[in-house]
């Protein structure tokens, strides 16, 4: 037995010499060294990739330079760069494509998780990213929840922020349902929107209530049967929303959490998709939420044409108004879903719904809803 137990030792000490050997006559690329992104002093970044038998490379994001993907330039050691901005100080998502394949930066291990993608995430740090910054403040918990949709009949999860103190408390606190955009899930306002460290940052200078922010999964699983569209109608879509957010999830939060079960102690925003979302929950069952806000959003194609039917009876209510402390819209100067934005307004103001709207600049970006939830959230539940 020792015999054969010493050969069997000598065996894996020359594995592992042998394997030592390897690595040290690995011959060294320009990938070892390459840092993307590369921040510089000016606050313009260098993102770089090592890809020396690619023939094009490209990088798209939120970054303010346009809608079309800028192409990187390939040195003679095979590393293909580009230098963005000027940049303003934030906090910015981009993917890459290589020879027409969307491609992860490999040097950049942060990401934004989506439905069917993944984007990289890059901050540019300054003074103007305080109020979105992980800071020396009390942290609230964000918690990943399971409940069973009946709705969609299988397990769902959401994102739950619970504001410091909500542990050894025994009080009771409003609720704010947030809502993200298409493409993205329950994740998207935890990673990239900064939604734990914005409420952090208010609750710590005083600026805002403390308060419980649920953040659902407003994406609805594609459907399975062969043949079928790769996504849900987005008025079917938008229904089945709405019947999990006030079968599921509102029943499971207001079971599991320490809340409030008023409207007075509810609101709901939403970008975009969840913009959408918000403004038919909101129109379908104004008993529900007294906060109210949409961040570059409006009723879409065909759903700006049955609108008017659809929400007949709520806004021929006199009695909506009362019902509502705020009702808040944002968008960018350069969004893409200004059209439907002008049209939506144009119903509200046709059944004198009253709101409060600013267009910002800037276009259909996380640049602008985490801004627009710093705005939002210190109004809520006053």
């Amino acid at each position: 037995m020792k015999t054969s137990r010493n050969i069997c030792s000598y065996l894996l000490i020359g594995a592992m010499l042998m394997s030592i050997g390897t690595v040290a006559q690995r011959t060294p690329t320009p990938n070892d060294t390459i840092q993307s992104p590369k921040i510089l002093n000016d606050q313009r970044v260098m993102i770089q990739i090592y890809a020396p038998k690619a023939e094009e490379v490209s990088v798209g994001g939120d970054f303010p330079v346009g809608n079309q993907p800028l192409k990187l330039t390939k040195n003679d050691q095979g590393v293909w760069s580009i230098l963005l901005g000027p940049l303003r100080p934030d906090y910015y998502s981009y993917t890459l494509s290589v020879d027409g394949v969307r491609t992860m930066d490999p040097k950049n291990p942060i990401i934004k998780q989506g439905t069917g993608s993944l984007e990289n995430i890059m901050a540019l740090p300054g003074p103007e990213t305080a109020f979105e910054d992980n800071q020396a403040v009390p942290h609230g918990q964000v918690r990943e929840v399971w409940y069973a949709s009946t709705t969609l009949s299988m397990q769902r999860r959401m994102h739950v922020y619970t504001p410091p103190g909500y542990e050894k408390g025994t009080g009771n606190y409003p609720v704010f349902y947030l809502l993200h955009g298409a493409g993205d899930e329950d994740s998207g306002w935890n990673t990239v929107g900064r939604a734990g460290f914005i409420l952090d940052n208010l609750l710590a200078a005083g600026k805002a209530k403390p308060m419980i922010v649920v953040m659902p999964n407003g994406s609805m699983p594609r459907p399975s049967q062969p043949g079928m569209p790769t996504a849900q109608p987005m008025n079917r879509a938008r229904d089945l929303f709405a019947s999990e957010l006030l079968k599921d999830i509102m029943p499971t939060v207001e079971k599991t959490y320490r809340t409030l079960p008023t409207p007075e102690s509810r609101a709901i925003a939403g970008l975009s998709m969840g913009g959408f979302q918000t403004l038919d929950v909101t129109l379908s069952h104004p008993e529900l939420f007294t906060y109210v806000g949409v961040f570059s959003s409006g009723f879409f194609g065909a759903s700006a044409e049955e609108a008017e039917t659809k929400y007949a009876n709520v806004l021929n209510d006199p009695s909506f108004n009362k019902g509502k402390k705020l009702f808040w819209i944002r968008i960018g100067k350069d969004d893409f879903v200004m059209e439907s934005n002008k049209k939506t307004l144009a119903l509200l103001d046709k059944h004198q719904i009253k709101y409060q709207y600013k267009e910002t600049t800037g276009g259909h970006t996380w640049v602008n809803w985490r801004q627009y939830l710093n705005e939002y959230t210190p109004l809520l539940f006053k």
